[in-house]
């Protein structure tokens, strides 16, 4: 029988030992001493580069990074660059995808954005996703390209995984009520075509500090994370 998927939140988390942790639990998970798990967490300002990915989304250097109180780190997972910060919930996802017979990571990644879809859906908020662009949007997928408040689609979670003998580590990350300002450091996912959006925007609550709003957000991502990966009897 595979394990139900453990939750575990962690509450604000430096991303250096958001990432130590995560590499522990990717090897317990492969030398069978550890179950499948969904850490959640939010990350002081921070910046990270996928694997192969350039620099030249990254639109300030390391001195005014430094000025702002801003990490860099360059990760080994997919994507290209991105921005977390207080207000954006990060879901780690330790899963042994060869244990459930998944051994497919594309499909691991619609299961994420389709986790993603029915938490917005549970808010009230229309989602879809694009071909050829991973992570989830805002607005109905019935909307022209390109459409939006300014023109522009709305990206409101982005997604990058890595894996290592078929046991998934890093996920997605999913803003709330995030300060969308950080976004302006970098061209978001390399996507110089989106903007940055909010589930905090798109219910039309900024500014009205919904201090419910992020527990939640959490308790619906626990909860749409488990119906995707439940445990199920062994073949």
């Amino acid at each position: 029988m595979t394990q139900q998927l453990e939750v575990d939140w962690l509450g604000t988390l430096p991303y250096r030992d958001a990432l130590e942790l995560q590499m522990k639990a990717v090897e317990a998970r492969r030398a069978g001493t550890g179950c499948d798990k969904l850490l959640l967490l939010e990350h002081p300002p921070v910046i990270t580069i996928g694997r192969g990915a350039t620099t030249e989304n990254l639109l300030i250097d390391a001195t005014e990074l430094d000025r702002l109180g801003v990490e860099f780190h360059r990760v080994s997972r997919g994507g290209d660059v991105t921005y977390h910060g207080p207000g954006q919930l990060v879901g780690y996802l330790i899963i042994d995808l060869a244990e459930r017979d998944e051994r497919d990571v594309h499909l691991f990644l619609r299961k994420i954005e389709a986790a993603i879809r029915s938490v917005l859906g549970e808010l009230g908020i229309p989602s879809h996703t694009r071909d050829g662009y991973t992570g989830v949007f805002a607005g109905a997928s019935g909307d022209p390209p390109g459409a939006s408040r300014v023109g522009r689609p709305r990206k409101i979670a982005s997604i990058g995984v890595g894996v290592r003998s078929w046991v998934t580590y890093h996920g997605f990350a999913l803003n709330v009520d995030i300060d969308l300002a950080g976004f302006e450091a970098i061209v978001p996912c390399g996507l110089d075509f989106v903007e940055m959006t909010s589930v905090e925007r798109e219910l039309g609550l900024a500014g009205t500090a919904d201090k419910g709003l992020a527990e939640r957000v959490r308790r619906s991502v626990s909860r749409a994370c488990c119906e995707q990966w439940p445990a199920k009897a062994a073949k």
